[in-house]
């Protein structure tokens, strides 16, 4: 496989709904949609000028592996996903291109929020507890350390899902609550809460610590169920670090887009629009995403692009 990064893309066939920072979205019919990765990858909420390669088809086969894996460790529990295989609509000519970078989900109303659980004390929450001692604005024990598991268990997190262009903001439960109202908001948090255990217990034994991660859910308006869309547990939503080398009390390594990250701000790139990544970094990211498939799914990277999943 050519190792070139697929960074824009134009489907036949299917309308376009919307273009996320890596997705497109199209629609399949009134009740189905398709989401197509790209190769793209952000950071500090702004799109690289060159991608990652094959990073759309990772992110689509580890959300599957995921989608697949979670509803038999959580009862009830209703995701999106309903299949890799490519609808009717798709052009002939572009189902190679498509496969394994695909998948159709149901359509459903979106809560606007990211749902961020957190585990570890790391990022954003670190550099907010050490100027005021909360996170995500609640009060938190004195003493942590950087990469510290929260004594009292993971938290729960939230923040605004904000339009292109512009930047996320973490908020509090509270403010959460306002925006997707109280009903849903304890239904999402309990979920959410429930998600990242069950998934940070699987990894652990596969020798990965799942410090933290996003989800997005969705509302079934026809049943009143809160379910779980999007991706889910990549890479790209989470902070992956290796069991065997984490140490508290100082930045871990990781799995995830952490080294694109610390490159942008070593170079004072943080945050700037239309910076391309050097092929050091291409190189290096490309390897870690790899790693964090293979050790999670169990699976080789060539052996899943070849035969799904």
């Amino acid at each position: 496989m050519a190792e070139v990064a697929l960074t824009s893309i134009s489907l036949e066939g299917l309308p376009k709904l919307a273009t996320g920072k890596v997705r497109e979205l199209y629609e399949v019919d009134e009740k189905t949609l398709l989401f197509v990765a790209t190769d793209r990858i952000s950071a500090y909420d702004v799109i690289m000028g060159n991608g990652i390669p094959f990073k759309g088809l990772l992110l689509t086969l580890l959300s599957a592996h995921w989608f697949k894996l979670l509803p038999t460790l959580i009862p009830n529990l209703r995701t999106h996903f309903i299949t890799l295989t490519l609808p009717s609509a798709a052009p002939e000519s572009q189902k190679a291109l498509l496969q394994n970078r695909s998948m159709q989900v149901q359509k459903l109303k979106i809560f606007p929020i990211e749902v961020i659980v957190r585990g570890y004390i790391t990022g954003s929450a670190w550099k907010e507890y050490q100027r005021t001692s909360t996170v995500h604005s609640i009060p938190m024990p004195a003493g942590l350390q950087n990469g510290q598991p929260f004594p009292q268990g993971a938290i729960y997190t939230p923040s605004t899902k904000a339009e292109a262009g512009q930047n996320d903001e973490n908020i509090s439960p509270a403010q959460a609550s306002e925006i997707v109202g109280e009903k849903y908001a304890e239904k999402i948090e309990k979920l959410a809460i429930s998600l990242y255990e069950a998934a940070r217990d699987y990894a652990k034994e596969r020798g990965i610590i799942i410090a933290d991660t996003k989800f997005e859910f969705g509302l079934d308006e026809e049943t009143d169920e809160v379910v779980l869309v999007d991706e889910v547990l990549t890479p790209d939503s989470s902070r992956f670090w290796p069991a065997d080398k984490y140490e508290v009390g100082k930045e871990q390594e990781s799995f995830d887009k952490q080294y694109l990250r610390d490159w942008l701000v070593k170079e004072g790139l943080k945050g700037k629009e239309g910076v391309s990544m050097p092929e050091e970094v291409v190189k290096e990211t490309t390897a870690k995403y790899r790693e964090a498939f293979e050790t999670l799914t169990g699976k080789k990277w060539e052996d899943a692009v070849r035969e799904g999943y």
